[in-house]
């Protein structure tokens, strides 16, 4: 008798992009939210908070829309927030099928390159979201 898989869920199979992105850009953490805040889905090595990372994330979103609107700006593609030591908070806000998500993203050091790694996260995201 064969053994049959579960399929996954929908969280699950984004959070499998995510610990693939982390792991090929040597991320922390990484963590789909919807607009507001609240986590879709998340990788996060040891001692990193994906809740703490959701709450930042939907502060970061208030304030860039509130810059928006004030300076009558176009939807914001990325938002980077940088420490003292060059670590840098990414969020790439994005539409998938109608629903508009934040992907963060914590690049731990100044010189390391992500956006290409953050593209193909957010369009296979989309992929998968057609579903």
């Amino acid at each position: 008798m064969t053994e049959q898989k579960k399929p996954k869920s929908g969280s699950a199979k984004i959070a499998e992009i995510l610990i693939e992105m982390n792991a090929t850009g040597h991320f922390p953490i990484a963590i789909l939210t919807d607009k507001h805040g609240f986590p879709i889905a998340s990788a996060a090595s040891d001692g990193q908070d994906p809740d703490t990372q959701s709450a930042v994330v939907a502060l970061v979103q208030k304030t860039a829309v509130q810059a928006q609107n004030q300076l009558g700006m176009a939807q914001t593609d990325e938002i980077s927030l940088y420490d003292a030591q060059g670590k840098r908070l990414v969020c790439r806000p994005f539409n998938a099928n109608g629903h508009d998500m934040i992907m963060a993203v914590l690049v731990p050091d100044k010189q390391q390159s992500y956006r290409r790694l953050t593209n193909n996260a957010i369009t296979a995201i989309r992929q998968l979201w057609r579903l």
